[in-house]
């Protein structure tokens, strides 16, 4: 399907919408019993959630996105889990581990009464089955090199290598996983809270196409099988996918909720209302006409708090104009940071000049991207462009939502108002955006960084030349060089020097242009109880609970 086609397709979504979320406004309304949806909801233990979008998948060894992130950590459980803090490491399937004093073996010992949602025991050969997985050449995985850390997996995930016992997972038995890395990795078990690490059911897996085949039937309600503190028990695409307290999960006698409803709402306005209404617990944003009356009216609803995360726009540099890193840097140099901040987003974000946000490890970037529009038309006219009208159109894609397409109408504004350079703005459905990221189907598309875990490298292996989540077409052998190096250095001093060299590579190129640093803006029913803010945005589910704060 060419791009054109796809574009008319996706704001035809676009328009239906709206009708969509209507039916759940609709579907939310009390009746006769005279209370809201989130009164109802809390009084059955039910926490309602507004999620950005209609998830691509279900899968943890498909999907890359934040959207499906929040819905996959209440279906399954990796080896480790978070505290609601979001920093604190804490045993999840694996009750405890030892580590080798050189760093590169890690073993691992299951719980007993760690199991599938079908009753059946989570073993530790589940988790060497759902490694071998993710990094089947065959499979795809965009997430497959999260998993290069371990001895031999990035050969058998690029063909080098065919035999998966080679790779350094080995389940000792069912209760015991043994893992050998190709090399110490301080931030290995923070890495465990990933989806990609995640188990998956191998009979559900086969009883539904090949381990390496995609889009099965597996994901389906009738055919899910996680081992999470929730079970998938209700999934209409485009209205609402639900999930209850799962009565297999080893420690449900700890979890207080009893279901979670996920909203579908990259409508930011319908979600506000929505929540206004006493529709939702929790939304994933706020529109950023929004924030002032809440800062000035309804403070205690409003959640703000930094997190570890970069907005910024791709660049498709395998065609022109933006295979050239002059127009590139000419584009960036264009755009005024504290400007955007100041008179668009209206909340405190950090203005970025670099990918990396600074780290609470201590990595400070030292690179800047200031607001030139001399320089910027001296390198448009260097790349052969003397007048901005000159340059081609250029197409700025973006995911449904109000406060993309607002950041995006204020940057054609300043690209077309300081260069001439003309911006056609393209909005596409989440699923739609995500293919055409995937396949380089754009010129410059919106994109978000939330970290894995807690280290630069979450940021920079981004852009490695094989990563499956650089989406730019960008190749520097350098930039791999000073990534492969920063993993194997042995103290965080070196590590950060690494990281810094790989950095100013990146932006000297700027396959990509970093606008700001977040700070999350939420809002949040005061019904619901045990959620911290956190630096990953992480929400602990299994801690939260609803208490009505009606007669308080």
């Amino acid at each position: 399907m060419n791009r054109r086609l796809r574009i008319l397709i996706a704001r035809r979504i676009f328009v239906l919408a709206p009708i969509v979320i209507g039916a759940i406004l609709l579907a939310g309304c009390s009746g006769s019993t005279g209370k809201t949806h989130v009164e109802l909801a809390t009084e059955n233990g039910v926490l309602l959630f507004g999620n950005d979008a209609e998830p691509e998948d279900l899968d943890p060894h498909v999907v890359s996105g934040f959207t499906e992130q929040k819905i996959l950590g209440s279906l399954f459980e990796g080896l480790v889990t978070l505290a609601p803090d979001g920093v604190t490491i804490e045993p999840g399937v694996a009750e405890s581990w030892e580590q080798s004093e050189d760093g590169l073996q890690y073993t691992f010992h299951l719980r007993d009464d760690a199991k599938w949602s079908d009753g059946n025991p989570v073993t530790a050969s589940d988790f060497a089955y759902a490694w071998q997985r993710i990094l089947t050449p065959a499979f795809g995985s965009q997430y497959a090199n999260m998993l290069h850390c371990i001895k031999n997996a990035k050969a058998f995930n690029t063909g080098a290598l065919n035999a998966f016992s080679e790779v350094g997972v080995r389940a000792g038995d069912d209760r015991t996983l043994e893992v050998s890395l190709e090399y110490p990795t301080p931030y290995f078990l923070s890495m465990q809270i990933h989806y990609s690490w995640f188990p998956v059911h191998k009979p559900t897996i086969e009883a539904h196409g090949r381990m390496d085949e995609r889009g099965t039937r597996w994901t389906r309600v009738e055919n899910f099988v996680g081992n999470g503190p929730f079970t998938l028990t209700d999934w209409e695409p485009g209205s609402i996918l639900r999930v209850a307290k799962n009565p297999d999960y080893w420690d449900a006698a700890n979890v207080a909720l009893n279901g979670i409803e996920f909203y579908p709402l990259d409508n930011r306005q319908m979600e506000e209302r929505m929540f206004r209404a006493g529709d939702l617990h929790m939304t994933s944003d706020v529109p950023l006409n929004k924030l002032p009356t809440y800062q000035r009216e309804s403070p205690e609803l409003l959640k703000v708090h930094p997190i570890y995360a970069a907005y910024f726009y791709r660049f498709n540099v395998t065609e022109p104009p933006l295979d050239d890193a002059r127009v590139r840097r000419a584009l960036s140099l264009a755009v005024d940071r504290e400007a955007l901040i100041r008179h668009v987003l209206k909340i405190d974000h950090q203005s970025a000049h670099s990918f990396c946000p600074s780290d609470p490890d201590g990595y400070q970037p030292d690179t800047e991207q200031p607001y030139d529009i001399v320089e910027a038309k001296r390198l448009l006219a260097e790349a052969g462009y003397a007048d901005g009208a000159e340059v081609p159109v250029i197409e700025l894609l973006y995911n449904t939502s109000e406060n993309h397409k607002l950041i995006a109408e204020t940057i054609q504004q300043m690209w077309n108002k300081s260069l001439g350079v003309r911006v056609e703005l393209v909005n596409q459905d989440w699923k739609v955006y995500m293919s055409s990221l995937r396949t380089l189907d754009y010129n410059i598309g919106r994109s978000s960084w939330y970290a894995d875990f807690l280290d630069p490298i979450s940021f920079l292996e981004c852009f490695e030349s094989d990563s499956g989540n650089n989406r730019t077409g960008w190749a520097n052998a350098e930039f791999d060089a000073a990534i492969r190096r920063a993993r194997i250095a042995v103290d965080d001093a070196s590590r950060h020097k690494l990281y810094g060299e790989a950095e100013r590579m990146l932006i000297a190129e700027q396959p990509i242009l970093p606008l700001f640093h977040y700070v999350r803006s939420i809002l949040l029913h005061p019904d619901v109880k045990g959620w911290q803010p956190n630096l990953l945005a992480h929400v602990p589910y299994k801690h939260l609970r609803l208490e009505s704060s009606t007669h308080q």
